[in-house]
């Protein structure tokens, strides 16, 4: 596919009575907000498809990373039918967002970013950090990707009950 004029959004949206998050991409001939599903747009930027592309990956790995992590801690976040829950807030995926969409710019950095944001899949940045195994711009962009990933939501945590060890 060519390099043409495309939309990278972020929107809210309804479907079922059910809320949800959208990052995607759309064609510039196509308004957003057709999809009946789609409430509000909060973000719209036109660039070329394969940058779009580029920085949905990114983006939709970092929520990823922030909602495995928040499971992981036994947070309760809600998983809809399409889309990202509600339980994450508008202002955290906007900087998830605004963050993929401006450091795209800089190739070098974009490439740096990516790489940590991949091993954060894996591991938290922060003993990297802390250990000063990163030095220069490393550090200073695993700062900011480890701070992408430091929502914790005001919801209780699921305790695990214990099974009883008789029935």
């Amino acid at each position: 596919m060519d390099n043409s004029p495309h939309y990278l959004f972020l929107a809210s949206g309804v479907k079922n009575g059910e809320g949800f998050w959208i990052v995607g991409v759309k064609n510039c001939d196509e308004n957003v907000l057709e999809d009946k599903t789609l409430l509000d747009c909060h973000r719209k930027e036109l660039i070329g498809y394969q940058s779009a592309k580029d920085i949905l990956f990114a983006i939709k790995l970092n929520i990823d990373n922030l909602l495995n992590e928040l499971r992981n801690k036994n947070y309760l976040i809600e998983s809809p039918s399409m889309g990202i829950s509600f339980d994450i807030p508008l202002d955290v995926l906007e900087s998830i967002f605004d963050f993929w969409l401006d450091i795209y710019k800089n190739k070098v950095a974009w490439e740096t970013c990516l790489g940590l944001l991949k091993i954060r899949k894996r591991i938290s940045l922060t003993n990297l950090i802390t250990s000063d195994s990163l030095k220069g711009n490393s550090k200073k962009w695993a700062i900011k990707v480890e701070t992408l990933h430091t929502y914790i939501p005001n919801s209780l945590k699921i305790e695990k009950l214990n099974d009883p060890m008789w029935k």
